[in-house]
C-alpha cells in the first residue's frame, strides 16, 4: 500500500469532485462550463494549494489551503484551511492529518503566521482530530455570514 500526500495534478479533477461528493452530500456542484473556468483559475493561482492524500494512486482525501497576503504582522500572510474531506471508505486511517500536517507545513513555509480552520461539526472526536492534526481550539470565535438567499 502506497500513500503519498501532494499538491493536486490537473487531470485529477473528476477524482476531486467525485471526493467533494462526499463532503456536502446535498450540494450541488457548478454546471461544468463553470467548473472549467474555476479549475483554470485555481491552477493559476499560487495562493491556492489543493492538497490531497493518495492512496494506491486513489484520490481519499484532500483540503484547500489559501494564503492571504497580509499588510500587519510585519506583512506575514495567513493560511485558511477549507474543504476536509476523506472517503468514508478510508476514514480512520490517519491520511486526513496527514493531509493537514501537510497544510500546515506548507503554510509556514510560506512565512504564514498563523492558519485557520472552521468546522461546523461539533463532535468530540472531530474536534479531537483537528487537534491531532496541528489546529488548537478556544482560541478565538469564529463567525460566518451567508449570502441570503
Amino acid at each position: 500500500m502506497s500513500f503519498e500526500v501532494r499538491a493536486i495534478r490537473e487531470y485529477e479533477l473528476d477524482a476531486l469532485l467525485a471526493l467533494y461528493q462526499h463532503l456536502h452530500e446535498n450540494d450541488e456542484p457548478p454546471p461544468q462550463r463553470r467548473i472549467k473556468m474555476l479549475w483554470h483559475q485555481i491552477l493559476n493561482d499560487t495562493n491556492l494549494q489543493y492538497l490531497v492524500g493518495v492512496l494506491d494512486e486513489q484520490l481519499v482525501s484532500s483540503c484547500t489551503l489559501a494564503i492571504i497576503p497580509n499588510l500587519t504582522r510585519g506583512g506575514s500572510p495567513y493560511g485558511v484551511v477549507e474543504n476536509v474531506v476523506t472517503h468514508p471508505d478510508h476514514r480512520g486511517n490517519g491520511f486526513a492529518t496527514d493531509v493537514l500536517k501537510h497544510s500546515l507545513e506548507l503554510a509556514w513555509k510560506n512565512h504564514c503566521y498563523k492558519v485557520m480552520l472552521l468546522t461546523g461539526r461539533s463532535e468530540e472526536n472531530v474536534l479531537k482530530f483537528y487537534e491531532n492534526a496541528g489546529f488548537q481550539r478556544d482560541i478565538k470565535t469564529g463567525f460566518i455570514a451567508y449570502l441570503e438567499n
